[in-house]
C-alpha cells in the first residue's frame, strides 16, 4: 500500500464516519511514542540561567554577619533613592500619575516601542541642535535595565565582547555573560578622578569587539567625565569604529561644580545609542520606566539596529503604559526647584561623608560630582585582620551595624561604595561609627610610626 494513502474503513453498524489515517515512513503509528527516546522527566535550567550570575547578590548573600544588636542598622548599600523616606518625588510626578491612572486611557496595551505620543514627548525633552531627536529615535522600555539589556542584545552576538568599566555597574556583565557575550573590562582610574585609562581601554579592542559601555554620571564612582574626556573617548570608538552604549541614567544629576554632557552631542561620526530613564533623576526607580535614544546621524546603524530594536522590545510589550501616559506632564511640570533640591541635599550628604571619611587614618575616599555614590579606598595594610574589602565590610556589619558594600561587586577589590542618599543625622551617625571601626582596628605600617601620630 502507498504510505500516504488515506484510508477510508466502514465500522458496519456504526454511524457513517471518515475514519482517516496517515501513514508516514519512519513515524510510528502509536501516539505518544518517539522512536529513540525513553520517556522519563528530565526538567533541567536552561544553560542562559546558568549563565547568568549577579556578583552583587552573590557577594551579599553570602556575608553571614549579623549586625550588632545593640546598634540600629544603618544601610549604605543600597541605590534606592526612597528607601528613608527623605528624597520624595516632586508633587506633580505623582498627580500626573494619578490623571493618566482617572483618564482611562491608558489600560490597554501599547505598541511594544511606547505610545508614539509618549516618544514624542521624550524626543522633544532631550532634543537639541548638536543632538537631534524625533519620535522614531525613542523606544520606551521597562526601566533602563531593560534599555541596556535590549541595546546589548542588539549589537552583539555569543562569542563577541564588549567592553565595560572597572569599577562598573554589575548588571552589564549579568546581562552580557547570560547572552554568551564575553566582558572585557577596561579600568577607570581613582587619581584621576575615575577617568579612563584609555591607553588600556583601547589595547582591549579586537575584531569581536561589539560596543564600549560608557557610564556617566558613574556608578559607583559618582564621577563625571568632563567634555576634554568625553572627546577622547569618542576619539577611540571613532578610530576603532566601535558603537558606544552610552549609560546615563544619572544624566543632569551632577553638583554645581561639575557639568554633565550628553555623549551624543560631542560627535557626529559615532553612532550612540543612549539609555536612561525616570528612575534616579524623577526618584520613581519603581515605576519602571526607562529608554532608548538612538543617535546615528551618519546612518551606521542603519535600518537593521532600529528594526532589531523594535523587534527584541516585542519579547514583552513595553514599559507601563500608565507612566507612559504620565510623561508629558512628568517631563514638563516637574518644577526646577524639585531637581535643585535634590542635588543640594546630595551635595551636602557628599561633602559631609567626603569630609568625615578622609579625616579618618586608613581612609582615602574619592569626592565626587554627581550620582548618589561615593568610593572609599581601605588601605588594607593597616587593617592586617582582614584579608580584603569583603572581610572589611563584614566586620563593620557585625561590630557598627553599618552596611556598606565591598567594591568587589565592583570588581575592583579593597575599596568599599557609600550610598549618599540617606538622611544627614543618619549620615553623621554612619561616618561615626566607621571612625570608630577604624580606630579600633587600624595599625600602623611597618617603618611608618608618623601615620600612628595622626
Amino acid at each position: 500500500m502507498d504510505p500516504y494513502m488515506i484510508q477510508l474503513h466502514d465500522h458496519g453498524n456504526l454511524p457513517s464516519v471518515l475514519d482517516v489515517h496517515v501513514n508516514i515512513p519512519g513515524r510510528s503509528s502509536v501516539p505518544g511514542k518517539m522512536k529513540g527516546r525513553k520517556a522519563r522527566w528530565s526538567v533541567k535550567p536552561s544553560d542562559m540561567s546558568n549563565k547568568t550570575f549577579n556578583p552583587i547578590r552573590a557577594i551579599v548573600d553570602s556575608m553571614k554577619v549579623k549586625p550588632n544588636p545593640n546598634k540600629t542598622m544603618i544601610a549604605l548599600s543600597i541605590g534606592d533613592p526612597t528607601v528613608f523616606g527623605n528624597l520624595p518625588t516632586d508633587p506633580e510626578v505623582t498627580q500626573a500619575i494619578k490623571d493618566a491612572l482617572d483618564s482611562g486611557k491608558y489600560n490597554g496595551y501599547a505598541p511594544s516601542t511606547g505610545y508614539l505620543s509618549s516618544r514624542e514627548e521624550v524626543a522633544s525633552y532631550y532634543h537639541c541642535p548638536e543632538a537631534p531627536l524625533e519620535a522614531k529615535d525613542v523606544i520606551l522600555t521597562s526601566g533602563c535595565s531593560q534599555a541596556i539589556e535590549l541595546c546589548l542584545a542588539v549589537l552583539a552576538n555569543p562569542g563577541q565582547n564588549i567592553l565595560v568599566p572597572r569599577p562598573g555597574f554589575s548588571l552589564y556583565r549579568t546581562l552580557a555573560e547570560s547572552m554568551g557575550i564575553e566582558v572585557k573590562p577596561y579600568n577607570l582610574l581613582p587619581e584621576k578622578f575615575w577617568e579612563i585609562d584609555l591607553k588600556q581601554l583601547e589595547s582591549l579592542i579586537d575584531e569581536k569587539t561589539a560596543c564600549l559601555v560608557v557610564n556617566n554620571p558613574s556608578n559607583p564612582c559618582g564621577s563625571v567625565f568632563s567634555r576634554s574626556h568625553l572627546q577622547k573617548i569618542l576619539a577611540v570608538a571613532a578610530r576603532q569604529c566601535v558603537p558606544i552604549l552610552a549609560d546615563e541614567i544619572y544624566g543632569d544629576m551632577v553638583f554645581s561644580d561639575s557639568k554633565f554632557e550628553p555623549l551624543a552631542t560631542l560627535s557626529s561620526n559615532v553612532p550612540i545609542l543612549s539609555c536612561g530613564g525616570l528612575a534616579k533623576r524623577w526618584l520613581v526607580p519603581g515605576w519602571r520606566m526607562g529608554w532608548i535614544l538612538i543617535h546615528d546621524r551618519r546612518d551606521i546603524f542603519g535600518n537593521e539596529i532600529r528594526d532589531g530594536l523594535v523587534k527584541l522590545s516585542q519579547r514583552i510589550l513595553g514599559p507601563c503604559t500608565l507612566v507612559q501616559g504620565a510623561l508629558k506632564s512628568i517631563l514638563h511640570r516637574t518644577p526646577q526647584e524639585f531637581y535643585h533640591n535634590t542635588l543640594s541635599f546630595l551635595k551636602s550628604n557628599a561633602d559631609l561623608c567626603y569630609g568625615a571619611l578622609a579625616a579618618i587614618p586608613g581612609l582615602r575616599p574619592i569626592r565626587p560630582s554627581g550620582a548618589m555614590y561615593l568610593m572609599v579606598g581601605i588601605e588594607m595594610e593597616h587593617f592586617p585582620e582582614f584579608e580584603n574589602d569583603v572581610e572589611f565590610t563584614e566586620q563593620l556589619v557585625a561590630e557598627q551595624s553599618v552596611h556598606c558594600l565591598p567594591a568587589t561587586c565592583f570588581e575592583y577589590p579593597n575599596f568599599f561604595r557609600v550610598v549618599i542618599t540617606i538622611p544627614e543625622v543618619m549620615m553623621l551617625e554612619a561616618c561615626s561609627r566607621i571612625q570608630e571601626f577604624c580606630d579600633q582596628h587600624y595599625h600602623c605600617a611597618e617603618g611608618s610610626p608618623e601615620e600612628c601620630d595622626k
